[in-house]
């Protein structure tokens, strides 16, 4: 199996009603190797008690249909977990795949992170 080639940081909102709001700096391609980076950081922040998720996708070098699969399967657990998920930063190219997957229908989608922040 190759290895991923993505780093995720994850980061901890603390301003005013942001509470329990999470940033994952996502940096490098989101495909079938990236399941687990995703993921664990998903569980890291979840037993950490987030409410809210954004995706920061100012660094994605590539997406493919697996990446699209993982972001699926995380924000079924997501709403499993009457958690929120938001994404910022799209290139106008993954906005569009968004939208022709309707995935714009489900997570929400914003420029930057300061309005992500301000929407949530």
């Amino acid at each position: 199996m190759s290895q991923a080639n993505v780093q995720i940081q994850t980061r901890k909102v603390s301003q005013g009603s942001a509470e329990g709001f999470y940033i994952f700096d996502i940096d490098g391609e989101i495909n079938a190797q990236a399941e687990s980076a995703l993921m664990d950081a998903y569980t890291r922040v979840n037993s950490d008690g987030a409410k809210s998720i954004i995706l920061n996708f100012k660094n994605l070098k590539y997406m493919n249909s697996s990446g699209i699969g993982l972001l699926v399967t995380l924000l079924i657990r997501i709403q499993r977990q009457k958690q929120r998920l938001f994404v910022c930063a799209l290139s106008d190219h993954y906005r569009q795949i968004f939208s022709l997957t309707r995935l714009d229908e489900a997570i929400g989608i914003f420029e930057t992170e300061e309005q992500a922040l301000a929407a949530a």
